[in-house]
């Protein structure tokens, strides 16, 4: 307690008391908090500053080694469904031919079936534009693209964690065209497989830096 200061409040509260009609009463604990009657002493901080930098290194280095382990456990899970998506890639691929001629044979009973007689240059063009519709050659190039660019990524000594997002949300884009062009429930099913595969990634991605 910084005894002339306080002593220097008290006599003022009294002065003023005697100047008021009806003066307040002024307590001790009144006085004890007024600004500058309890003075303490600096102390240094300077051991606790050092603890505390040298505690923060640590936690940090620990960190670092943490989410590196992490990594390494999660690079299998990426690795496993890429080799899916990469079957299933390869699976569609193998099969488009056999279902554009199976949509060319379909179409053709119908029209048959149905005994319109039509212009066979006009049913030829109808049959191309079919099949640039259902032409699925650029998707799936895209996808083998982007699994091998995801693959390549996750051998970098770098941070992915956006790169990889980025390649997510194109595997996803070339997933759902795969899927609006799908002429076939097979197709379609890969198509499915392939963007709850690039989901269950997708969600690890927001684990890595």
């Amino acid at each position: 307690i910084d005894e002339d200061v306080a002593s220097a409040v008290n006599e003022a509260a009294n002065h003023i008391n005697r100047m008021l009609d009806n003066p307040a009463h002024i307590s001790a604990l009144d006085i004890l908090r007024w600004p500058g009657v309890l003075a303490s002493s600096e102390q240094d901080f300077g051991p606790a500053r050092k603890a505390a930098g040298e505690l923060f290194e640590r936690t940090v280095s620990e960190l670092v080694t943490v989410r590196e382990r992490e990594g390494e456990r999660l690079r299998p899970l990426f690795e496993d469904r890429l080799a899916t998506m990469n079957k299933l890639v390869a699976e569609v691929r193998a099969r488009m031919p056999e279902l554009i001629r199976a949509q060319d044979e379909h179409l053709k009973n119908r029209f048959e079936q149905a005994k319109v007689e039509l212009d066979p240059d006009r049913v030829a063009q109808e049959m191309v534009m079919l099949a640039q519709k259902s032409d699925v050659a650029e998707e799936l190039d895209r996808l083998e693209a982007h699994i091998t660019e995801v693959s390549d990524t996750l051998q970098s000594d770098d941070a992915i964690g956006r790169r990889l997002d980025f390649l997510m949300q194109e595997l996803n884009r070339e997933a759902n065209t795969l899927s609006s062009k799908s002429i076939d429930a097979r197709v379609t099913r890969a198509a499915v497989d392939l963007k709850v595969l690039i989901e269950q990634m997708r969600e690890q991605v927001q684990n890595l830096e």
